[in-house]
């Protein structure tokens, strides 16, 4: 038999009875979710409250695999991290629940974990729910600090998306666990050194997989750096209501835009960099302007970077944006017609604008000590590493220093050496995003998504795809004809722009050298002076000398006399502080037992107010949750016409709610459920809304 419980419907697993949760949105209607590996359903223990919920997840048969077990079991060490609390999950195996399975074959290896209350970041893009900014700031603080915490021990998530990026910050039932404001979801593709690689790869989601790495699966511990980037971004513009307009949908950026010049990546940066500062919006820029994904940013960098930020300047910024009103618009228009050349031009530009930036001594260490990391790693003959920290380094590099020139050269030599330029009469190969495979694809996924289809059927498809490519094929030949002939004339434009490049370091150089020799000049000059000074300094000291030992003399003198009228009053005191000691002795001892004694009874105190303060909390949860239920009885007798009934669990509302209602006023949606209870007790004909 399938599963397809209904709500109330008991399941026992382990010998713990649940029941199936409902919808809150769907009355009726079992609450479930389905993703690209199965249907997850929400189970509330039948004696526990609703923070204890369960979620049980049945695989499609493609993903029911035995290994989960194994898999599963190394998994529950990582609960402990902040954010990953999915990872304590208990495997269905025919040796433990062969009744369950028995009856239900779906069951078999689903995972049982806990459930996590709270909106997905997939549900505040589709609502267009603007944030606050400190609301934003705590988001992309708490994501970047899982982030950290899981490079640190080699772990990615493999599929870090809205969808799976969890936010309990937003939840209306109370959590009394130790809950991150952000949680993660969906972890069965995720990567450690004692994971196995999953049979299918996952190339990431629609609006956060890099373009350049989305032909392939992901399962490397570099695997979340750039969708993490962006969805760090989204969370920090979030607060942005110009960002919030612009989203294209489910995501804020389109699949089709993924790393190129778009106005939404110039709108975000910009937002980035008015709202938040530099540092952050240089990261972002790195993540999307990355060749592959070991050079993005860190969470770690991300991190450090949030854990700076002042949230009063964003605050400012948008103060100062809502008085600009539309103009806003218009403004990153006129920035994307402006700025036509890449990010890093752009950057350059900046710096160009101040070339005399300092940078802190830690900044400089970091420097030198990169740079002497690049060079070892050329002289180990591993020039695709070298790049990577030369990459790295050039973002803390003073313009037009000697060092920059020096960065920049060694980056076009092993940027040649790895990547040599084919012969122009070759074929271009059609960029991924632009070729009629990814076009078709595309579609697909669209119709499959419009139908209900579920997402795992997209792996099915590839062989209508490529049928579909087969008939395509003359159109195919003909844009990649177009296409061969505009690669062309970038590559000469590039080659042009590289020359121009060339000659402005050449030029730079020069003037260099040139203020190098008039730097040594005034050296020698200074050095000169000094040694002067230094002699002259020097005989002052010899004349001073004499003077100097006869005072030391006379010091001494006074020093020995010094000493022997203290020691005879040293000898003077001793009697006096030998009783004082006999006195102070007795003295703590009963200050000690005063203090002892009204410790006591302060600790007996606070442990009683603490005791108070937890049943009251635990109480008003609870409270919360039955008012929810009472409210849902209500609006479900309403529904069937038993009026008598409805009205019987509004008053219950009613009067639990008056118990305390000075507290439940700020809880959730409680207070507009109690607004509503009371318009039904005065007219029993006006209709409860769905809350």
């Amino acid at each position: 038999m399938s599963f397809q419980p209904n709500p109330g419907d008991e399941v026992v697993i382990n010998d713990i009875a649940y029941t199936i949760g409902q919808h809150p949105a769907a009355p009726g209607l079992a609450y479930a979710q389905a993703g690209r590996q199965g249907i997850v359903y929400q189970l509330i223990p039948r004696n526990g409250p609703i923070h204890g919920a369960k979620a049980l997840k049945v695989f499609f048969p493609k993903f029911r695999i035995p290994a989960m077990v194994y898999q599963s079991e190394h998994m529950e060490s990582y609960s402990e991290l902040p954010g990953l609390q999915v990872c304590k999950r208990d495997v269905l195996t025919p040796e433990r629940n062969g009744a369950l399975i028995g009856k239900h074959p779906d069951l078999l290896y689903a995972v049982l974990m806990p459930w996590v209350q709270g909106q997905t970041w997939f549900d505040v893009i589709s609502d267009q729910r603007q944030l606050t900014a400190e609301e934003s700031l705590k988001l992309a603080r708490a994501l970047a600090g899982i982030g950290s915490a899981m490079e640190q021990r080699g772990l990615a998530h493999c599929d870090m998306s809205a969808p799976n990026v969890m936010i309990p910050f937003f939840s209306e039932v109370e959590n009394l666990g130790k809950t991150s404001a952000v949680e993660l979801v969906d972890v069965e593709q995720m990567y450690g050194s004692k994971m196995d690689r999953p049979d299918a790869l996952l190339a990431g989601s629609p609006g956060y997989a890099a373009h350049r790495t989305v032909h392939s699966g992901l399962w490397s511990s570099y695997a979340d750096r750039f969708a993490g980037a962006v969805i760090i971004a989204e969370m920090l513009s979030w607060s942005d209501p110009v960002i919030v307009e612009k989203a294209w949908g489910e995501s804020y950026f389109d699949q089709h835009e993924m790393q190129t010049v778009s106005e939404r990546y110039y709108a975000m940066r910009e937002s980035l960099e008015k709202r938040w500062g530099s540092k952050l919006s240089e990261l972002f820029i790195r993540a999307w302007e990355s060749h592959d994904l070991s050079s993005c940013p860190t969470f770690g960098e991300w991190y450090v970077a949030l854990a700076a930020v002042d949230v009063h300047q964003a605050n400012a910024v948008a103060a100062a944006t809502l008085e600009e009103g539309a103009n806003q618009p218009e403004a990153v228009n006129a920035n994307l017609s402006k700025n036509s050349e890449p990010a890093s031009e752009t950057l350059n530009a900046k710096n160009r604008k101040n070339p005399q930036v300092q940078h802190s001594p830690d900044q400089e260490a970091v420097v030198n000590r990169l740079f002497l990391q690049a060079r070892a790693l050329e002289d180990e003959d591993k020039p695709a590493a070298a790049l990577e920290v030369y990459r790295s380094l050039y973002h803390f590099i003073p313009h037009n220093s000697a060092m920059q020139m020096e960065v920049e050269a060694a980056i076009k030599e092993l940027d040649a050496k790895l990547n040599p330029k084919e012969d122009t009469d070759k074929p271009v190969p059609v960029p991924f995003y632009r070729s009629k495979k990814f076009m078709i694809s595309s579609a697909v996924l669209i119709v499959l998504l419009a139908g209900g289809v579920p997402t795992v059927k997209i792996l099915a498809d590839q062989a209508e795809v490529k049928q579909q490519e087969q008939q395509e094929a003359t159109r195919l030949a003909e844009v990649k004809a177009a296409e061969e002939a505009e690669a062309a004339k970038a590559a000469a434009l590039k080659q042009q722009e590289e020359q121009e490049k060339q000659k402005a370091a050449e030029a730079a150089k020069l003037d260099a050298e040139e203020k190098k020799k008039l730097a040594e000049a005034k050296q020698k000059e200074a050095e000169a002076k000094k040694k002067e000074e230094e002699r002259k300094a020097l005989q002052a000291k010899y004349d001073k000398q004499a003077k100097y030992e006869a005072y030391l003399v006379k010091q001494e003198q006074q020093k020995k006399e010094a000493a022997k009228k203290a020691e005879q009053e040293k000898y003077d005191k001793q009697a006096k502080y030998e009783a004082y000691l006999v006195w102070k002795k007795e003295n703590d001892a009963k200050l000690a037992k005063q203090e002892a004694e009204r410790k006591a009874a302060a600790e007996v105190k606070r442990q009683q107010e603490i005791a108070q303060k937890a049943a009251l909390k635990k109480k008003r949860a609870q409270n919360v949750v039955t008012l929810i239920a009472h409210y849902n009885k209500t609006y479900n007798a309403q529904k069937g016409r038993k009026i008598e009934n409805a009205e019987s669990y509004a008053r219950d509302f009613k009067n639990l709610y008056n118990t305390d209602a000075a507290y439940f006023k700020g809880v959730g949606k409680v207070a507009a459920r109690m607004s509503a209870i009371n318009k039904f007790l005065s007219n029993n004909s006006y209709t409860l809304p769905n809350l």
